[in-house]
């Protein structure tokens, strides 16, 4: 009896050992697992372009270079100088745009306007997008188009995009700044155009943004309304299954007004219930609401 709970004993603590090891090599094995993981990703890390701002600009500096050795009917101050200018004179991480395609199949243009005042002067308008510090660079195919408006409900993977509306005046054939705008929204750009407030006879860019969360769009318009060489008064207009917000001129004066819609919204209708003006005031350069200075918005 005594010989058999020795026995017992002796494959118990076997047992017990061999367990131990197991378990042992078993973290060793994971740990050694997640060191390989971490170095792994150090290296992708340092070797992706989006991360290392010298390799980024080669790529786009010898895309440019195939860019000039390819292009047939250059003139000063053509696209290629305008993304050459972009390059050269912004952070890192900065691309111009380029329109939404219309149809599935169409070539998509870089987001660039050309326009002479009356006065002689040459200008272009042209939508560039830059990169948030210290994150990722981003792509400009990312934020183009109506399923990248949903970028806004995404992580920063993909890095977080800051678009600007910028002027730059042509003289003897170089180009210059004039001024930049940013326009607050991250992703969805789908083209821009000038337009004419008929109202007070003022043009105005109207950037068109995809908002496929609520199926439709939101145009942030620069108002030129001190002339072209200053900087431009935004306002922001949208157009959705449920939401409206239309231009307006309700004092009289230099600056767009506007009417936000309400809407009613029941299992079998869907209709507008009433609207609300807004207002400019330059002062405080607020939109002030009709129900009161406490209901305002910035743009």
């Amino acid at each position: 009896m005594i010989w058999e709970l020795n026995k017992i004993y002796e494959i118990f603590n076997m047992l017990k050992n061999l367990v131990f090891l197991v378990v042992l090599s078993l973290l060793l094995f994971v740990s050694c697992g997640k060191e390989e993981e971490e170095e792994s990703d150090v290296y992708s890390l340092e070797q992706q372009v989006e991360y290392v701002p010298e390799k980024d600009a080669s790529i786009q500096f010898y895309n440019l270079k195939k860019m000039k050795e390819e292009a047939k009917n250059r003139f000063p101050c053509d696209t290629i100088d305008v993304i050459e200018f972009v390059l050269e004179n912004f952070p890192q991480g900065t691309y111009p745009l380029i329109f939404d395609k219309s149809v599935p199949f169409e070539i998509q243009k870089p987001a660039v306007i050309y326009y002479n005042d009356k006065g002689g002067g040459k200008y272009v308008f042209c939508v560039i997008s830059r990169s948030r510090q210290g994150e990722r660079f981003i792509e400009p195919k990312n934020i183009i188009g109506y399923d990248q408006s949903y970028i806004d409900l995404d992580s920063t993977k993909l890095g977080t995009a800051f678009p600007y509306l910028i002027l730059l005046e042509c003289v003897d054939n170089k180009l210059s700044l004039v001024w930049e705008a940013p326009i607050p929204s991250h992703g969805g750009f789908n083209r821009f155009s000038i337009k004419n407030w008929d109202s007070k006879n003022i043009m105005y860019i109207e950037n068109n943004f995809h908002y496929a969360q609520g199926v439709g769009h939101i145009n942030y318009n620069y108002f030129l309304v001190d002339g072209i060489r200053t900087a431009p008064h935004l306002m922001m207009t949208y157009f959705g299954i449920d939401f409206k917000r239309s231009i307006a001129n309700l004092n009289n004066d230099k600056y767009p007004d506007f009417y936000e819609y309400v809407f009613l919204s029941t299992n079998d209708k869907l209709r507008i219930i009433d609207s609300v003006a807004f207002v400019y005031n330059p002062k405080d350069s607020v939109y002030e609401s009709s129900l009161g200075k406490r209901f305002n918005r910035p743009y």
